[in-house]
């Protein structure tokens, strides 16, 4: 009882600190994309983007945590994930990383999930929501470049680049995943193994299916005026 109380006091004040909380989590997953590029090759940027990371985490759970239930659950998972993040980075451990990114890529689905069903409400589209939009769409980014990462780690050298195969960091990795959610395909990195194309495959789909359900919903919310006319 106490523990549900302590969570519903605690959701309410970030409600308040977050008014706009899609939009924070959409302005947040921006500066880890800024930041990517320089992070991952100075050990102050690695920090600097895990307290990124952190932020990002956070403001998920903000911005998904609508109902007492869904917020304790968000806080638990990104809670675990913060923590295996520091252990992580602390110890040179490769089934602690994969852990990890298991456990980052499973929050952002559950994420996902919640920021997709409350965008698809069928109710008023507001301002709160096209934002929410905007960021599970950078949410789908983000998730498949920790994909992507775990396949390489466990298949060295998925990717080429230049037709040399070789391992992205994660500045590339993030790259990569951008080009392939916007179908954008420059060519310059490509998938060699069968389970990077496999998961390359997912990516272009549900980023495809994505944009057309979006654009029906839209549609959806915002009738013709002749509609409206003939009532």
């Amino acid at each position: 009882m106490a523990l549900g109380f302590a969570l519903a006091r605690l959701r309410v004040t970030l409600a308040r600190l977050f008014a706009q909380r899609c939009f924070f989590l959409f302005l947040a997953q921006l500066a880890v994309i800024g930041v990517a590029p320089i992070a991952f090759r100075t050990d102050h940027g690695q920090v600097l983007l895990n307290l990124v990371d952190a932020i990002i985490l956070l403001a998920a759970a903000a911005a998904v945590g609508r109902t007492t239930v869904s917020f304790g659950f968000a806080v638990v998972m990104a809670s675990a994930t913060m923590l295996l993040q520091f252990f992580a980075a602390h110890h040179d451990d490769h089934e602690l990383w994969t852990l990890y990114m298991v456990c980052l890529a499973a929050y952002y689905a559950a994420v996902l999930v919640l920021l997709l069903a409350y965008v698809f409400r069928r109710d008023v589209m507001t301002m709160d929501k096209l934002w929410g939009a905007a960021a599970a769409y950078m949410l789908l980014g983000l998730a498949w470049a920790v994909v992507y990462a775990l396949v390489q780690h466990h298949v060295p050298a998925s990717f080429a680049i230049g037709g040399t195969p070789r391992d992205l960091d994660g500045a590339d990795l993030l790259y990569f995943s951008f080009t392939v959610l916007t179908s954008t395909g420059f060519g310059d990195i490509v998938p060699v193994h069968h389970p990077a194309k496999t998961v390359v495959v997912f990516q272009q789909i549900v980023g495809t299916l994505y944009v057309a359900i979006l654009i029906a919903r839209l549609i959806d919310a915002y009738p013709s005026r002749r509609n409206d006319d003939a009532t």
